[in-house]
């Protein structure tokens, strides 16, 4: 790409015409040459083509060497209409002639300050690479920076400080990269000031590839600029801003400062009022806490068909009535369905976070501005007021980072309701899955989210106050917090123990998930914290792969993706099952060691698995030697095909399972 070296004009917005034009060094083309014309003929097509693409981008060549002319136009991604979009296009080609005469290199910004009109970006040179997003990522030539000249101040209550703009960055940063049709995106962080952020790609780039130019542009964002009224940071490929002003047209994402930079316990930002009431006035606490055991009082006061915690109740069923003991701790709160209706906004469609096997989940929020994540359990879920206790008794007793934390409860007639602490990041099928959101988690996020799980499994295996097996481990109930750490969920199917004796035990209903199933439980009913174990590789399998064990048609001639890696690292092409969107030679070590574990825990004989304990000694030492993995179920079984010589491989007959 041209070189730019020369900043030729700087003006102050919003009466100038430009944020900035930078000249490049490529040298001067003849005036009324060829060159001149061809730059003439691409600058009317880029301003036609950029406003009627859904994109507002154009990039295009035309004419021969020496007189070649490539160039982009990117127009932001709040225009309004497509004649604004041209006309700034337009007007971006007829500045930067002016303002670098006979140069065959310039980039135009438009990037008014202190107003909402939108801007838009233009390069042109006569480099032959200069089109190639490769070089567009890593450029520093057309590199434009402006930074307002006073400081943020707030009122002391909520004051902004430089992490939770960093983190604003972060994550509208994110954001754009996530989009694959424009990679654009807006946010408001809802802070003293409120601050407003902005970031663009050109919608030619990958989603790596635009996550990585905006991560360079933030990584240029200090603690001091960082504290300024407003900023701007651009290159031909990429570009952010934030103001404390609204400078775009409708956000498309609002969070607040706690919700993408939590503290650590006992230091969270954004303290409740009650708990500033306590830290103030004696006289004002007694007040709050009296006020608070009334509500909750009044809240454990079910209305019809509900219960109070800690007493027997009838609950009525198909088999009859009931009786029931909850034995609840004391860190646990009873929700009255009406508080439930208006977190929620009756459960409208706007707040539904997805659909999960037995009901749907939306996304709530209190008074108090505190959000909730709401389970409400279909009446023909197949979950019944049994499940419904079991669920809430096992997860209000379990406490670790790496569970969901269950916040309360409600009942109320036939409505079965849990209430989850929220988390903004979905779940991990949610990443993994996706082509274009795979690449917001690199390798060392994802070999963090693995050891997380192993530590929550360990956990409910072998060191919560009850023995728990999950049953239903999969890649949709591991749900990711602010900081993409992982949290194990739902556990309406999970088994509880009261003592260390659970090495196995049987049932005659098999439920859970296929893919996922240990073969013993599939098959026989048999299940142990060794069934765990292996939904726990089949889960580190897709994790490193981006493929789903089941219904991938990228496993060959395999039932499953199990016998595929199976057969890649007896083959020694362990690499080919690694996604290619983190995939490097720098953490070949640890990533052959992760597929080793994996396949260790996917083995057929449950005997031969390891433990959590063990596995989280594998994952966490390079000192431990690790065993060659047995063969995994279904290894040698392969999917009925046609065979030149006229006969067919094996088929596989899988018994009918009770799945979700």
């Amino acid at each position: 790409m041209v070189g730019i070296l020369l900043l030729l004009l700087l003006l102050t917005p919003p009466s100038a015409t430009a944020t900035a034009q930078l000249c490049g060094s490529g040298g001067n083309y003849t005036a009324n040459g060829t060159y001149q014309s061809n730059l003439a003929a691409l600058a009317t097509s880029l301003a036609s083509n950029a406003s009627s693409s859904p994109q507002l981008f154009a990039a295009a060549s035309t004419g021969q060497s020496p007189d070649a002319v490539h160039a982009l136009a990117l127009c932001r991604g709040d225009f309004a209409n497509d004649t604004a979009c041209r006309d700034c296009v337009t007007a971006s080609f007829q500045d930067a002639q002016q303002a670098c005469p006979n140069r065959k290199g310039a980039a135009v910004y438009y990037e008014y300050a202190n107003t909402q009109q939108p801007g838009c970006v233009v390069g042109f040179s006569g480099d032959d690479g200069f089109l190639s997003p490769a070089n567009g990522i890593t450029d520093n030539a057309t590199l434009f920076q402006s930074w307002n000249q006073n400081n943020i101040s707030g009122d002391g209550t909520n004051n902004v400080v430089p992490a939770d703009v960093l983190n604003l960055l972060t994550v509208t940063a994110q954001n754009a990269a996530a989009d694959p049709a424009r990679r654009y995106a807006t946010t408001v962080l809802d802070s003293v000031p409120t601050l407003f952020s902005l970031a663009q790609c050109t919608p030619d780039l990958s989603a790596g590839d635009c996550l990585a130019c905006l991560q360079r542009l933030n990584g240029m964002v200090n603690s001091t600029t960082s504290m300024r009224l407003g900023g701007r940071i651009f290159v031909l490929r990429c570009n952010i801003r934030f103001e404390v002003f609204m400078f775009f047209d409708q956000p498309t994402k609002r969070i607040s400062p706690s919700s993408i930079a939590p503290a650590p316990a006992g230091k969270r930002r954004g303290i409740k009022p009650w708990a500033i009431a306590i830290s103030v006035a004696a006289p004002l606490a007694l007040i709050v806490f009296c006020c608070t055991l009334y509500r909750r009082r009044l809240a454990t006061r079910f209305r019809k068909g509900t219960v109070r915690l800690g007493e027997r109740s009838s609950h009525k069923s198909q088999g009859g009535d009931r009786e029931l003991v909850w034995d609840m701790g004391a860190d646990f709160s009873v929700y009255d369905f009406h508080e439930i209706l208006k977190a929620t906004n009756n459960f409208s469609q706007e707040n539904k976070l997805g659909q999960g096997g037995f009901g749907p989940v939306y996304k709530g929020c209190f008074h108090d501005r505190t959000e909730i994540a709401v389970k409400r359990l279909a009446s023909n879920s197949g979950q019944g007021f049994i499940e419904f206790k079991n669920e809430v008794e096992l997860i209000a007793k379990l406490q670790h980072r790496n569970l969901v934390r269950l916040l309360g409860c409600c009942s109320h007639g036939d409505e079965k309701i849990l209430v989850y602490e929220y988390l903004p990041n979905k779940s991990l099928d949610f990443f993994i899955f996706d082509e274009n959101k795979k690449v917001l988690i690199d390798w060392n996020k994802r070999l963090a989210i693995i050891e997380g799980i192993a530590e929550g499994l360990l956990y409910l295996h072998k060191h919560s106050r009850l023995r728990v097996i999950h049953r239903d481990l999969k890649p949709s109930n591991i749900l990711l917090d602010n900081e993409m750490n992982p949290k194990i969920s739902d556990f309406g199917l999970a088994k509880i123990f009261t003592s260390n004796n659970i090495e196995e035990s049987s049932t005659r209903r098999v439920v859970g998930t296929y893919g996922y199933m240990a073969p013993e439980y599939a098959s026989e009913g048999l299940f142990s914290t060794k069934s765990d174990v292996f939904s726990f590789g089949v889960l580190i399998l897709e994790i490193l792969s981006g493929k789903r064990n089941s219904g991938s048609n990228q496993c060959g001639e395999f039932i499953n993706f199990i016998g595929y890696a199976w057969q890649l690292w007896e083959e020694g092409r362990w690499t080919e099952l690694m996604d290619v969107s983190f995939l490097s030679k720098c953490h070949s070590e640890q990533m052959m060691r992760c597929i080793n574990i994996a396949l260790l825990c996917v083995q057929e004989n449950a005997a031969d698995r390891p433990t959590m304990l063990d596995v989280i000694a594998m994952l966490s030492s390079e000192t431990v030697i690790q065993r060659e993995p047995k063969h995994p179920p279904y290894f040698n079984l392969r999917v009925g095909s046609e065979e030149a010589s006229g006969t067919t491989t094996s088929y596989v007959t899988i018994s009918t399972i009770n799945a979700r």
